[in-house]
């Protein structure tokens, strides 16, 4: 009996518009989809804290000189330690955002951002995403989700998202004790806390165990990146798959269907 193939890709929320190397995952997860059938999975892997993960890359149209934007978040708390699908964004960031962009884009693109509306960066950016109508089709599977963290395998290095000072915020466990990357070799100890599987998400080294033990894909699409880090020999059932090339690969995606 055949087993249908699972084309799956990975990616944390990579800006308001996404950047290229995500549609290039996209186009080639469907390529893939259109020779061999099978169901396509978006592993969105929005507990993912780091915020220069939705740094978004914008040219500008008279000059073609590059502009970096980013979300601004509701606390400089949040900024640094939240995981993206916590981090609140500001209450003015939309409206000034929308302002900037006549610079880099053309109308339609500016009508789909104003109509686009989220309290959070990974909600925000998904929402986004599926208005340029990138994701039709596929099923999204969020790290976030406490239902797939519960089915989840258990990993030897992972994350807690705990309470701290009156947030959420994505804590390191090392030998029993939670830590928060403070930059360079600056760490800070939280005081001992109990938390569940439901809080709990896979470091970058485990990620790929952990996301597999859900999704069960039979194909993998990959980044250059990510083929250097990614334990291979922990999913020998996996058939990994180079994404196809794209120019201007850490650039915002910005073309809309006609």
């Amino acid at each position: 009996m055949s087993v249908e193939p699972i084309i799956a890709f990975g990616q944390q929320p990579c800006g308001f518009f996404p950047r290229r190397f995500l549609v290039a995952k996209i186009r080639t997860a469907r390529r893939m989809q259109a020779q061999m059938g099978g169901r396509l999975v978006f592993f969105y892997h929005d507990s993912d804290h780091d915020p220069r993960e939705t740094r978004t890359i914008l040219r500008h149209r008279a000059t073609g000189e590059p502009a970096q934007l980013n979300f601004s978040i509701a606390t400089k708390l949040q900024r640094k330690f939240s995981p993206l699908y916590v981090k609140r964004i500001a209450p003015d960031w939309h409206g000034k955002t929308e302002r900037q962009l006549p610079n880099y884009v053309d109308g339609r693109v500016i009508d789909l951002f104003r109509k686009t509306s989220a309290e959070a960066v990974a909600d925000f950016c998904l929402e986004m995403y599926r208005r340029m109508g990138l994701l039709d089709g596929v099923h999204v599977a969020r790290s976030s989700d406490p239902a797939l963290r519960r089915i989840a395998c258990e990993v030897s290095e992972f994350f807690v998202d705990v309470p701290y000072e009156g947030e959420i915020v994505r804590a390191r466990v090392r030998d029993g004790v939670l830590y928060l990357h403070a930059g360079g070799e600056s760490f800070v100890a939280l005081p001992a806390t109990a938390f569940t599987k439901e809080q709990i998400s896979p470091t970058r080294d485990t990620r790929l165990r952990w996301m597999q033990s859900v999704i069960g894909c039979t194909h993998y699409v990959s980044g250059a990146g990510e083929q250097a880090y990614l334990r291979q020999d922990e999913a020998p059932q996996i058939t990994f798959v180079r994404r196809d090339e794209i120019d201007r690969s850490d650039e915002a995606y910005t073309e809309l269907p006609p």
